[in-house]
């Protein structure tokens, strides 16, 4: 399993304390903000508000909290004004971070993020400096307990999917980022319940951390997902599974 499908699992585990602790809703109210100022609140016509609908009502969002966000979004509502902005740089081992962030403040956000690098061993680089490592795919994951391999691959690959793999009981599917809505729509059609569904950064190279190093990037990881700026967190580590239990992340 890949570094990326390692932390994806140990972030959803986490989404239920998130939650609780009001983190997730924060991030979510501010991409559906976001995402409905930009497009419009339509979400027929607007993908990025698409996905972030169906990433709140997967937290279970309230309804009313919701159409609040995207009522400010489009300016029906008065609320705050939140950038999107990209940080780059590297953690413990050059370990390549990818951030994508939504601020109200770019100076505190910047040096916050700095901060955290600088803690974990790593530090913030200039833009530029490691996007070009990354790639936006789509990636759905769904139970492989009541269908076979064979089945949805002839499914996802119909609808322009590029890969499918078998992770224990869960099948991983990558997509083109324009082959996303399509895909995940022909397995939703065929009536296969998903786990889960996004749009994210993949690494087209890892580098492999242990010991010390291991330890360092996991706790920057954390530290930087728990952010309220940081939307979204990538970074190009493998690690063992054996390791990450041993660290308490199994």
């Amino acid at each position: 399993m890949s570094g990326h499908s390692k932390w994806h699992s140990i972030k959803h585990k986490k989404a239920a304390v998130d939650a609780k602790r009001g983190k997730l809703f924060t991030k979510l109210i501010r991409e559906l903000t976001v995402a409905a100022r930009i497009g419009g609140g339509d979400p027929d016509s607007n993908p990025r508000l698409r996905t972030a609908l169906q990433s709140a009502r997967g937290a279970n969002m309230p309804q009313e909290n919701i159409k609040r966000a995207i009522k400010k979004g489009t300016g029906e509502l008065p609320g705050q004004i939140y950038e999107a902005v990209t940080y780059e740089g590297y953690g413990p081992g050059g370990v390549a971070v990818f951030l994508e962030c939504l601020t109200d403040n770019r100076n505190r956000t910047v040096a916050e993020i700095r901060h955290f690098l600088a803690k974990h061993g790593g530090n913030l680089g200039e833009a530029g400096s490691v996007n070009w490592m990354f790639e936006r795919k789509g990636f759905i994951t769904l139970s492989s307990g009541n269908i076979s391999e064979d089945e949805v691959l002839d499914i996802v690959l119909e609808a322009g999917a590029e890969d499918l793999k078998s992770n224990e009981d869960v099948f991983e599917v990558y997509t083109p980022f324009e082959n996303y809505e399509a895909t995940k729509q022909a397995l939703e059609d065929s009536g296969i319940a998903l786990l889960t569904s996004e749009l994210t950064m993949i690494p087209s190279t890892e580098v492999k951390l242990e010991g010390k190093s291991a330890a360092r990037m996991l706790r920057l990881m954390e530290s930087l997902e728990d952010h309220d700026d940081v939307q979204h967190a990538y970074a190009n580590f493998d690690i063992d599974e054996s390791e990450m239990e041993a660290l308490g992340y199994a």
